[in-house]
């Protein structure tokens, strides 16, 4: 694990699956601290019983057991899914104070991700999506083991007679990745985990100093102001930032934000370009106060971007 997570108060996305399970032990064996958070979407036959497991083993191992149960959704169930999971994990870290959530994503992973990002088409910061480490609201997404792949894992789990469940569902390619995952990734990685494994070390390399044309100066709640040097860098500053507020873009959404001066996405993110800085925070409508518009204008805040900053009081004072 590159990223060290001792003396932080982790959290640990659990599954109960092969990977978070892996997880869990490492980090015991670590001696690292942490809790564990599962959601129950109630879509399988073992669902329960994965709760149950879950709470067993951290009162087993003297941890906290964070434990929710998902709507049921009708449609888009991957999208929905995440969006309350990740705004689980957001209210546990608000409410107890972690610093960190640790989610168990690994190398098979990233190549399932590259390969679906490639087929839609997208440029080297978003085929390279998945990161060790990003800031999210409030708290750190870290994924320690991204070096690794599902067989080692696996491995790992047999050879210490650690207990696991097996998600039925991965199996299921009526959802996008399951396909990717079932007819690319897993005969890719059983034939050239090695290789594959190497080449995302050189891509990740590519990535940082492809990013290293814009640099965030201003982040609170929602609202990010990133500076960029280049003009193609303001693309990539703008996926960066949504991808870390939970929003990922389109290919045509992308294009949208490269041709455009001020743009709304999806009916919920301003996106505004003013000089060398990108301001990217909720789209609201509100009324705004007279004198305030004036402090906005003089500080040359952009006009979609102003009702976030007064709805949420914000009062930012750039390069000061």
């Amino acid at each position: 694990m590159k990223v060290s997570l001792l003396g932080r108060r982790n959290l640990l996305a659990f599954s109960a699956g092969i990977d978070s399970s892996a997880l869990f032990f490492m980090l015991l064996e670590y001696g690292v601290q942490f809790d564990i958070a599962i959601v129950n979407y109630a879509t399988r036959e073992n669902s329960d019983a994965e709760v149950l497991h879950a709470k067993e083993l951290a009162d087993k191992y003297s941890l906290a057991c964070h434990s929710i149960s998902a709507p049921r959704y009708s449609s888009h169930f991957e999208k929905s899914a995440r969006e309350f999971r990740y705004s689980f994990f957001r209210n546990l870290a608000t409410k107890y104070g972690y610093d960190t959530v640790l989610t168990a994503h690994q190398l098979n992973d990233q190549l399932e991700w590259l390969l679906m990002r490639l087929a839609k088409g997208a440029g080297l910061s978003e085929i390279v999506g998945i990161e060790e480490s990003s800031q999210r609201d409030g708290y750190t997404l870290v994924r320690p083991l991204l070096e690794y792949s599902k067989d080692e894992l696996l491995g790992y789990l047999h050879e210490n007679n650690y207990p696991y469940y097996i998600d039925e569902s991965n199996s299921d390619i009526k959802y996008e990745r399951n396909r990717f995952r079932k007819e690319f990734s897993d005969p890719l990685m059983a034939k050239y985990g090695k290789g594959i494994s190497r080449s995302f070390e050189y891509l990740r390399e590519d990535k940082l100093e492809l990013e290293s044309n814009y640099k965030t100066i201003y982040t609170i709640k929602k609202l990010r102001v990133i500076e960029f040097h280049t003009s193609n860098s303001k693309v990539k500053a703008a996926d960066r930032a949504l991808k870390e507020l939970g929003y990922l873009l389109s290919s045509a959404q992308r294009r949208e934000i490269r041709d455009a001066q001020s743009i709304v996405i999806g009916g919920k993110w301003a996106v505004e370009l003013k000089e060398s800085l990108l301001y990217i925070a909720p789209y609201l409508t509100t009324t705004i106060p007279k004198e305030l518009k004036e402090r906005y204008r003089v500080a040359k805040i952009p006009k979609k971007i102003r009702p976030y900053l007064y709805a949420e009081k914000l009062d930012i004072q750039l390069g000061d």
